[in-house]
């Protein structure tokens, strides 16, 4: 009997050997996990971010051409898509014959000053002339008046002479007012210049837009990166101020944390951050803090909350934090805009 249960206990004993180091293990991984979370603030409400350019059209039409793939890299200055420009390009030409016939009225207005301004002179010798024959007339009905009050010459003759005065003053009246009227024309020649020179600058404003106009048939990029899924066909028409495509800057990545606010208590920046990509589990990228922003996420969202207002429920906040990673180019491969990830950071 005693026999019995002494190979009964040999049996037992390794069972109870496991199950004791089964224990052991887990109470010193328990213990170190609580000893972490209480020498770290963690958060899993992390994302990548990063650039993206949205690509806009800035005028509208068909597409012509689209050399492009979904996902496809690009870099800064190739061609992303062309519109069908043929209605700009023959708004380009009408503006064009614009502005030449302006230039053109231009001339015309400087030849018209040109005229009034060689009839001005001639109105000036005319009457020049013709103050010389009011002279001579005056001085003729002068001797002629005092022959006739001698009686040397008839009272035809005198009324001759007063008939010429008075011919020959209308006529210098009529030339002051060619000189006048030739000043007239002068002012008008110069106020037609002036029009002429504005109307040109507004058609060469106007045929500057058509070019402007022109140039955005073609949609060049404005950086280097990836492009998302293209949502054109060609042939399609496009509207002036739609997006069309986002461009992602893939070579520039950042991490955006937010902690709740009662673990900003510990978060400084400079400090070191580890970070865990969900889809890497296994790497651990290391970071900086970089920048903590100003409001909790709630302030920037389209109605943020007003507790003076309604029932307050108090809702523990978060504050976005900037982290950069450090090494960025090690890990490009491995990182994409809004993949969620975990941060620590030792307190």
């Amino acid at each position: 009997m005693e026999q019995e249960i002494a190979q009964e206990k040999k049996k037992k004993s390794p069972v109870i050997y496991i199950l004791m180091a089964g224990i052991t293990v887990a109470a010193f991984f328990g213990i170190k996990s609580v000893w972490h979370a209480l020498k770290h603030e963690s958060t899993d409400n992390a994302a990548v971010e990063c650039y993206s350019m949205p690509v806009i059209a800035r005028v509208g039409g068909y597409v012509d051409s689209l050399p492009l793939n979904d996902y496809q890299a690009v870099k800064k200055g190739n061609l992303l898509l062309k519109i069908d420009d043929r209605e700009y390009t023959i708004a380009k030409a009408q503006a064009e014959a614009d502005v030449a016939q302006a230039e053109a009225d231009l001339e015309n207005a400087k030849a018209q000053l040109v005229n009034a301004q060689m009839n001005a002179k001639v109105a000036e010798a005319n009457a020049g002339v013709q103050k010389t024959r009011i002279d001579k007339a005056n001085n003729d009905l002068k001797r002629d008046q005092a022959l006739f009050n001698d009686n040397s010459i008839t009272k035809k003759q005198l009324d001759d002479s007063k008939s010429n005065v008075e011919t020959q003053q209308k006529q210098f009246d009529a030339n002051n007012d060619q000189i006048s009227l030739a000043a007239a024309q002068i002012a008008t020649s110069n106020a037609a210049i002036k029009k002429a020179e504005a109307v040109i600058n507004t058609r060469k404003a106007a045929l500057d837009a058509a070019n402007l106009r022109l140039t955005y048939t073609k949609i060049y990029s404005q950086g280097e990166g990836k492009t998302g899924k293209l949502n054109l066909e060609k042939g399609q028409f496009v509207q002036a101020g739609q997006t069309l495509f986002t461009i992602v800057n893939n070579s520039d990545f950042w991490i955006v944390a937010n902690f709740k606010e009662t673990q900003i208590e510990h978060l400084k920046v400079g400090k070191e951050v580890a970070i865990f990509v969900d889809g890497f589990p296994d790497v651990t990228i290391k970071g900086t803090i970089a920048s903590l922003s100003e409001a909790t996420g709630a302030k920037y969202s389209l109605l943020p909350p007003d507790n003076a207002t309604g029932n307050f429920v108090k809702v523990t906040q978060r504050v976005p934090v900037k982290i950069t990673i450090t090494n960025q180019a090690q890990y490009k491969d491995m990182l994409r805009a809004g993949l969620s990830v975990t941060v620590e950071v030792e307190k």
